[in-house]
């Protein structure tokens, strides 16, 4: 236990007032099709009350379908009728994270309606309608919310919610501001999480990981989720500075917090072929791509596919992509098109859009990619810089100031970028990592060259 959590917190934070940082939890595309959205829309005909939609009979043998179940025929029964409505709420969003299954989000939803149907000044109700909003990626919504709440009552997780919201739309310093109002009011796992995503995003990689790891030590099973999610957060800090094993071990322990969690499947198989382990790190990534079809998932089970030699399978993985990609994961999709070199206007477009919605620096850096790859150059090179002003360390990022500012000719730009995405590729996927090899070679016998014509 720590003696001052709040005294670390403040050191943590420290001299942080001109930086945001980003959500921790993990967002799926509101249009994503799945068995949730089957089970709302099997009853959208035969009731419009809210109530009624939450509670039609859930189906599964995890422990959280049984949770909800339990929770469903509680809320049947008229046993503290309201206070049983918002348990399930949150088990929807729980389910929601576990499953990455937008429809549960919408179910958490119709709990929300049910109960503010009785008492639309329900304030945790309120949460947790905004709470949905914001998962579902309807970030100006949800800050109507989020602001609302904060008026009403001034507790901590409606200040998260109100920093998260207004991260997602680029309003750093705002977000900021309201973070810190969340763990002067509790800190507690979520907001040890925020402060290492605050940290990361600064560039300032040793700070994430020691406040991740404050993170962790508040997990518990009662938050398994959380938990889970922590320890993944932290093993792609391992991985990011070289640590490869603790990586692993990190996402290790997060499937014991969270069994078959594919957010720690994903990370333990990036790692392993990151590492070599090619063939062990591909069985991983089949068990998270199995329960997730988001196109990151695809793209790096494509990819290390295609690293041990199986292409058949590789393009059959890829084809799936290709049919469901820009529903799941529009910002995502586009990356990989620009990357692939396919369906380049496509890629554009699903980045613009992005932008209409959240304005962060990975939207920024995917719309600069996507602009690269229609041979847009000056356009390209003013949102690489729009997504490299915080500092973040990433390696996508300067893989692809790198790559543009090569291809408009700034060398010098280029070789710098180059150097500091190769010290830290262990992070791209392979093909990213293939690429980025190519061009910093060429780059550099370019330079040779240019060198001998100056005779030097």
């Amino acid at each position: 236990m720590l003696k001052n959590p709040y005294r670390t917190l403040s050191l943590l934070l420290g001299g942080c007032a001109l930086a945001g940082f980003g959500v921790w939890k993990i967002t799926v595309s509101a249009d994503h099709t799945s068995s949730a959205t089957n089970e709302k829309e099997s009853v959208s005909g035969l009731s419009k009350n809210a109530c009624a939609v939450a509670l039609v009979q859930h189906q599964g043998e995890e422990p959280i379908d049984h949770e909800l179940r339990h929770l469903q025929d509680e809320a049947r029964s008229g046993r503290n009728r309201i206070e049983t409505m918002k348990r399930l709420g949150w088990a929807f969003v729980k389910k929601a994270r576990l499953s990455y299954d937008p429809g549960y989000y919408k179910l958490a939803e119709q709990c929300s309606l049910c109960v503010q149907s009785e008492n639309s000044n329900d304030s945790d109700a309120i949460l947790l309608q905004g709470h949905v909003l914001h998962s579902l990626h309807k970030f100006k919504e949800a800050e109507f919310i989020a602001r609302k709440l904060v008026t009403m009552r001034n507790e901590a997780p409606d200040y998260g919610l109100l920093g998260d919201v207004v991260m997602e739309q680029g309003r750093l310093d705002e977000a900021v501001v309201f973070y810190q109002r969340m763990v002067n009011l509790r800190p507690d796992l979520q907001g040890y999480v925020r402060i290492a995503h605050l940290r990361w995003l600064k560039g300032d990689l040793e700070g994430a990981r020691e406040a991740m790891h404050i993170a962790v030590t508040a997990g518990s099973l009662s938050e398994s989720e959380p938990t889970a999610w922590a320890y993944t957060r932290l093993g792609i800090y391992e991985l990011q500075a070289g640590d490869g094993e603790m990586a692993v071990r990190s996402a290790g322990i997060a499937l014991q917090f969270a069994e078959n969690y594919p957010a720690a499947l994903l990370l333990r198989g990036r790692v392993l072929v990151a590492q070599g382990k090619v063939s062990e790190g591909i069985k991983s990534l089949k068990q998270a791509a199995t329960r997730v079809s988001l196109p990151e998932y695809q793209w790096a089970l494509a990819d290390a596919l295609r690293e041990e030699g199986s292409i058949a399978e590789a393009e059959d993985v890829e084809s799936r992509l290709a049919s469901s990609g820009a529903t799941n994961d529009p910002r995502t999709f586009a990356l990989y098109l620009a990357t692939r070199g396919q369906r380049l206007q496509q890629a554009l477009a699903l980045a613009e859009r992005e932008l209409n919605t959240r304005s962060d620096i990975f939207t920024m850096d995917a719309v600069a990619w996507a602009l690269k790859a229609n041979s847009r150059l000056a356009e390209a090179r003013e949102y690489s810089q729009k997504s490299l002003q915080e500092g973040t360390q990433d390696g996508r990022l300067f893989y692809h100031a790198g790559s543009i500012a090569m291809a408009t000719g700034n060398y010098a730009v280029a070789q710098a970028w180059f150097k500091r995405a190769d010290q830290i590729k262990q992070t791209l996927m392979p093909l990213e990592r293939e690429d980025l090899n190519r061009q910093f070679a060429a780059l550099r016998e370019l330079e040779n060259t240019l060198a001998i014509a100056r005779g030097h």
